[in-house]
């Protein structure tokens, strides 16, 4: 029976090519699609799951409000970690990470501009599962100015991952390391990505609120977060009260395998995706597959409306309705093993684009692995879109088939066009999702950031010797006509990473008794002239006063509106010098124009600019020329080799650092564009054979149109309007949906555009002129042709 049944598809099919061909590339695509995004999916949700003792680790992370300000911060400070771990038995073990351990390493003569080192605590190897090629984790680190290399970094170095323990490497500020492991490279899927691992100095500690580190723990056997998590405000009433005072404020822990998806908080470790961004691709791609398999469903019925009579014959020479179910449906199964096979080769062609969009490593697996999943996934979708094909048709009754009559078909007509609605729907609300997605990112990418970002660059300066001679190096750039502008500080901006400190602000003549977070970095006399930022009221810093250096300050707008201060000119700012709770006092000696540090999914937050110590002169920030970006860089470079011989410069713009913050959303912006030029185009499929369908259908009554008089134009109207109607009501269904989607995703947007009424109405034009484009080539074709060949048509 089986093989009768495969023996009557593969005719059907060939006597069907066009229909078949777009039921096949219809579902090809679609299922395409879906894989891509079950890999991407899958990937994102395997992020930190491969430590072994994942189920135990949490990250620590705080949250706090006041009148006029708040924090939520991945960070803590280091009393952090040895504080909960003595005074709660519930923490096995704690872990701290502090990620500036990077810079310039030499082996004999061998350097190496190495980012991403991290200071970590002994006990890292107990608490993470990052497994050793060479050493021994247990003793790794448990000594001062040791480091752990990744095998990466060990073969760069050393030639031979192998040769390394034992080595003794140096830094740029001649700090030797002994390195006493290789571990394998960080996997992909960690939102902990370091290329080196170094010790910190003995009895490391600093003040509670410098919150510049990352704490971990690891949960005793049977502990649950949740139970310890409550106990955690007595944390703050014994330790953090006295320092921040009289807050809203709570500790939370994060289960390390949350932490890639679901936190977004300031100051992350690392860049981390969004559950809601899982979300929408995973129903952006369940909507192409549905797409999809509504173009079958609606082809596979109307074409076998055409089969009345088969389905009558079979019927009166004995067949019963369940051997014609098992025919139809081994047809429908049959076509998508191929449209399986079609989006296998599909996704092993476009995968390498696509890991390049999302930014991933994706891989297939093996190809037996890969083969079976296909098989079962296209036979899934086979029966689930065959079944109501199947269960219509074997539905006639005999007598009615052989005449051709088909008895009432107004509940099947309503679930054809319902499903066409239904796809325009999906259609009109990506092609309008698309469009906001767009703007935002045109509006984040062109936006006034309050200074001028174009064609300045920051460069790292490791040397400390050449931070003592930054004057003179500033002096010498300055020399040629390439450079406009020259300026150092302790930070570059756009990297979302400017950190945060309590400082003490004068209220009513009188210092206050708590400290405001704020946003605190270095900058030289030249910053706001380099950076072209604006100066409200006041003055800039000067380097011919001495006592600007530690005694005064610059402050933004923000600051001052928080603070409500009516004359900022003058006001005492109280701040900590050291982890020994000394302070200094500094006056506010100017007001600076609101300038972004930040990428705009922040708001611009208060900020304190001090003069910056030697030793923080370690970014260099020069404006170059436009038309000679190339000749800038060399000559930059070829300075510098003046002051420090051994270097290599790595040059950053700062709108590529600006930008590369918005990556995760641009990403998305692309992929969501991908996604819905692959919907419009299943959706014009399916509509071009419905088209064509219906054209065929009416070949008679265009015929006889043509003979009355019935002109071209009148005739591709017949045939248009029913579907354009469709696609009417499809964008007034689709259009609230898409506010609200594009609504939400915005929400992770500071500074965000208006959703207008006018993304919509091209979202609507787009699918009307797409729609009208499809259905018009078939419906001229049909009123193109010959009458008299119409007529004999039947």
């Amino acid at each position: 029976m089986l093989r009768n049944h495969i023996k009557i598809t593969i005719r059907t099919f060939w006597k069907n090519k066009l229909f078949s061909g777009l039921n096949v590339v219809g579902l090809g695509v679609g299922m395409a699609a879906v894989w891509l995004m079950v890999l991407y999916v899958a990937d994102e949700l395997s992020f930190d799951r491969f430590h072994t003792k994942a189920d135990r680790i949490v990250r620590v992370v705080q949250y706090a409000q006041w009148p006029g300000g708040n924090l939520k911060l991945a960070p803590t400070s280091a009393p952090f970690a040895p504080a909960l771990k003595n005074d709660y038995p519930d923490v096995e073990k704690a872990v701290r990470f502090n990620t500036e351990g990077g810079g310039q390493i030499t082996f004999n003569d061998k350097k190496m501009d190495v980012g991403n080192i991290f200071f970590t605590d002994p006990t890292v190897f107990d608490v993470f599962t990052f497994p050793f090629l060479y050493g021994d984790p247990a003793t790794a680190l448990s000594k001062p100015q040791t480091i752990v290399l990744t095998k990466t970094v060990a073969e760069n170095l050393f030639g031979d991952a192998s040769k390394a323990v034992g080595k003794v490497v140096e830094f740029s500020n001649h700090f030797p390391n002994t390195v006493t492991g290789v571990i394998e490279d960080v996997p992909a899927n960690s939102h902990l990505q370091f290329r080196a691992l170094r010790s910190y100095p003995d009895n490391y500690t600093n003040g509670w609120q410098s919150f510049e580190l990352y704490t971990y723990l690891l949960l005793t056997e049977g502990s649950d977060y949740k139970t310890l998590e409550a106990k955690l405000p007595g944390f703050f009433q014994k330790y953090l009260k006295k320092e921040m005072g009289d807050i809203d404020y709570r500790l939370e822990l994060q289960p390390i395998t949350s932490i890639h998806l679901h936190s977004q908080l300031d100051y992350e470790i690392s860049p981390n995706g969004n559950a809601r961004t899982v979300a929408i691709f995973s129903v952006v791609a369940a909507l192409i597959l549905l797409i999809a398999c509504i173009n079958y469903v609606n082809l596979y019925t109307a074409r076998s409306l055409k089969r009345t009579r088969e389905v009558g014959v079979r019927k009166a020479i004995g067949s019963y309705r369940q051997q014609l179910i098992g025919q139809f449906l081994t047809e429908s199964m049959l076509m998508t093993l191929l449209a399986g096979l079609v989006s296998a080769g599909l996704v092993v062609m476009t995968l390498p684009y696509f890991n390049q969009m999302a930014d991933k490593s994706l891989s297939l697996g093996s190809l037996l692995n890969t083969l079976l999943i296909v098989a079962i996934f296209s036979l899934f979708i086979g029966a689930l879109s065959g079944l109501y094909p199947a269960l219509m048709m074997s539905g006639f009754r005999p007598v009615a088939a052989l005449r051709g009559q088909l008895g009432n078909q107004s509940g099947s007509i309503l679930f054809k066009q319902s499903l066409v609605v239904f796809q325009f729907v999906a259609t009109v609300a990506l092609i309008a999702c698309s469009t906001v997605v767009y703007r935002q990112m045109k509006f984040v990418m062109h936006t006034d950031l309050g200074f001028n970002k174009e064609q300045v660059l920051t460069f790292h300066i490791s040397n400390e010797g050449v931070r003592q001679r930054v004057e003179a190096l500033k002096e010498a750039l300055l020399r040629s006509p390439l450079v406009e502008g020259a300026s150092a500080a302790s930070n570059p901006i756009g990297n979302n990473n400017i950190g945060g400190n309590g400082m003490f602000f004068e209220q009513n003549g009188a210092l206050s008794s708590s400290t405001q977070m704020v946003q605190k970095f270095s900058v030289d006399a030249d910053y706001l002239k380099t950076m072209e930022i604006k100066l409200l009221t006041g003055r800039n810093f000067s380097d011919s006063f001495k006592s600007d250096a530690l005694a005064a300050v610059l402050i933004n707008e923000t600051l001052v509106k928080q603070l409500g201060w009516k004359e900022p000119i003058g006001k005492r700012v109280r701040y900590y010098i050291d982890n020994e709770k000394h302070t200094a006092e500094a006056r506010v000696v100017g007001v600076v124009k609101d300038f972004h540090t930040y990428s705009l999914q922040h708001k611009i937050e208060p900020l304190v600019l001090q003069m910056p110590a030697a030793q923080d002169k370690d970014n260099m920030y020069v404006r170059i020329q436009p038309a000679k970006i190339t000749e800038a860089l060399a000559y930059i470079q070829s300075v510098y080799h003046t002051f420090d011989p051994a270097s290599t410069l790595n040059f950053h713009f700062l709108d590529e650092n600006f930008s590369q913050q918005y990556r995760a959303e641009q990403k998305q912006g692309e992929v969501l564009l991908t996604f819905t030029i692959l919907a419009v185009l299943i959706a014009c499929l399916g509509l071009f054979g419905l088209a064509a369908f219906a054209a065929e259908q009416r070949t008679k009554e265009i015929g006889v149109r043509k003979v009355l008089g019935a002109s071209v134009a009148s005739i591709v109207l017949l045939l248009s309007k029913d579907f354009l109607k469709l696609v009417l009501i499809s964008i007034v269904i689709a259009s609230p949906i898409a506010w609200f989607a594009m609504n939400t995703w915005l929400q992770s947007f500071a500074y965000k555009v208006e959703i207008t009424w006018w993304v919509f109405a091209i979202a609507g034009l787009l699918a009307v002129g797409i729609a009208l484009l499809t259905v018009s080539f078939q419906s001229v074709k049909a009123a193109l042709t010959n009458p008299v060949k119409s007529l004999r048509s039947e």
